[in-house]
C-alpha cells in the first residue's frame, strides 16, 4: 500500500534533481518571483504541482 504523500527523503531527492536540471539550463516551469536560487525554484514547482518528475516505489 503506497501513499500519495512524499516522504522527506523523496522530497529532498526530487528537489535536488530538479535544482540540478534548472542550474544546468532547464527552463523553470513557474514564474520566478522570490529567488533565482535553483532550490527555491524547484520548491515553487513542487508546491505548484508542475514538477516533471515522478516517484516509483517498490511494493
Amino acid at each position: 500500500m503506497t501513499t500519495e504523500k512524499l516522504t522527506r527523503f523523496e522530497k529532498a531527492r526530487i528537489l535536488g534533481a530538479r535544482a540540478i536540471q534548472i542550474s544546468m539550463g532547464a527552463k523553470p516551469l513557474v514564474k520566478i518571483e522570490r529567488s533565482l536560487d535553483p532550490i527555491d525554484i524547484a520548491y515553487d514547482e513542487l508546491e505548484a504541482g508542475v514538477l516533471p518528475l515522478d516517484v516509483i516505489r517498490d511494493e
